[in-house]
């Protein structure tokens, strides 16, 4: 699989988002400023937790360029958006920010981030990278990063030639070598985000799509036929004791990466952000794409892409989004997958060796062929929750899957129309 078809793949899942945007700042000219004039501008970036290393180098030409001083505050980049909400309105946010796709629609809706004037750069972007950015065909980021799960195992317990290709072979090897202390195949199948690589290969989805292809939140597939007979199947590995009962809850994501690390599990579904804790904890890993299910298909999983967006708060609006349309270009963009390993978004980057020979990359682009976007629309915000106790309690085996997910269902749509029935 070469990069070049992935990002072939990824342009034909590009879908049509319809909001209504509505903020503070709807004008947009408010906050503008004469940014080339000004003297001792400082622009504020919040960048993702150890990433602001991939950006140093371009920001210090930026900084050189346009005689401005930029400061960067690294910040856990799915919870930027929330801290916007306070920080922007007391004039303490970021001028950029970094944030996931899926968050996009509601950082619209409640006017946090500003419409961008990038016509004559999106292109140069995968057409599904993009896509995440736009509403109502305006676009309001830039793409810097895609990324999806793969499936990481360990060589020095499993080689190559010997690794399942099947989620039910990996059923069968970790029932033969679990054993309380060491396992097979491991996975936080107790949160939608993951598990609906299972529910949606049976058929389950999150919002069905009307005929112009946008989301429709009135269709939720969570709880059809194929979704239940994929909580069954994700029952079985808890069931039968194949994952243990510290991957189920808050604190599961850290045990699932402790014990691939330390060398007790022999693979497990993470992402491209774990390349280099896995590489600095000594782990010789390979990485390849999600296994097939009982019917055939290949397990599905989300395609997230990370952005860099302006405050609708910023008083420095044009020359922020210089920035970002710098920090996002193919250039350095290149140099910052160098740096942080993540795959970027810049379609002419496919087939650039530096990002072609890399295994994760490869993984990547295999798995993307069976991707979707993460719903970006805000309804989303109300499914997370629900789904993930409905799956923990299949996983504890305190309910049915068919119960579980009928509540799961029946609480998002009540959230939906208490939150968002004026959308």
């Amino acid at each position: 699989m070469k990069l070049k078809k992935y990002f072939s793949i990824l342009g034909g899942l590009a879908l049509s988002l319809s909001l209504v945007a509505c903020g503070p700042q709807e004008s947009g000219n408010e906050n503008e400023e004469n940014n080339a004039t000004d003297e001792n501008v400082e622009l504020i970036v919040w960048e993702d937790i150890e990433k602001a290393a991939g950006i140093s180098d371009a920001i210090a030409k930026f900084e050189e360029d346009n005689d401005v001083t930029v400061k960067v505050v690294e910040k856990p980049y799915a919870q930027q958006i929330e801290d916007l909400r306070l920080d922007g309105p007391a004039g303490t946010g970021p001028d950029v920010l970094t944030m996931p796709g899926d968050q996009i629609g509601t950082a619209v809706t409640e006017g946090l981030i500003k419409e961008l004037n990038v016509e004559e750069v999106q292109s140069i972007y995968t057409e599904v990278a993009m896509q995440s950015q736009m509403v109502n065909n305006k676009a309001y980021g830039l793409p810097k990063a895609v990324e999806t799960t793969v499936l990481f195992y360990n060589k020095d317990l499993i080689s190559e030639e010997e690794l399942p290709t099947s989620l039910d072979e990996w059923y069968d090897y970790s029932a033969e070598v679990t054993d309380g202390d060491q396992f097979g195949f491991l996975a936080l199948f107790d949160q939608i985000y993951y598990a609906q690589s299972v529910m949606s290969g049976y058929g389950g989805y999150i919002f069905g799509r009307d005929e112009n292809g946008a989301y429709d939140p009135t269709d939720i597939g969570l709880n059809n036929e194929g979704a239940i007979e994929g909580g069954k199947y994700i029952q079985k590995f808890y069931n039968d004791k194949l994952f243990p009962s510290g991957i189920i809850g808050a604190q599961g994501i850290n045990v699932l990466e402790s014990l691939f690390t330390e060398g007790k599990a022999a693979a497990i579904i993470s992402g491209p952000w774990n390349v280099d804790p896995f590489a600095k904890a000594g782990i010789n890993y390979g990485v390849t794409k999600l296994p097939t299910l009982s019917n055939g298909e290949n397990m599905s999983s989300f395609v997230g892409v990370k952005s860099y967006n302006v405050s609708s708060y910023s008083k420095h609006a044009e020359l922020a989004e210089k920035l970002v349309t710098f920090l996002a270009n193919e250039e350095n963009s290149k140099k910052r997958y160098e740096i942080t390993k993540e795959v970027p978004a810049v379609q002419a980057l496919a087939d650039d060796p530096v990002v072609a020979e890399s295994e994760v990359a490869q993984a990547v682009a295999e798995q993307s062929q069976f991707a979707e976007l993460t719903p970006n629309i805000p309804q989303m915000n109300e499914v997370w929750t629900p789904a993930d106790a409905a799956l923990q309690t299949i996983a504890t085996g305190k309910a049915n899957p068919t119960d579980a997910l009928n509540q799961a269902v029946e609480t998002i749509k009540g959230q939906i129309e208490a939150k968002h029935s004026g959308q």
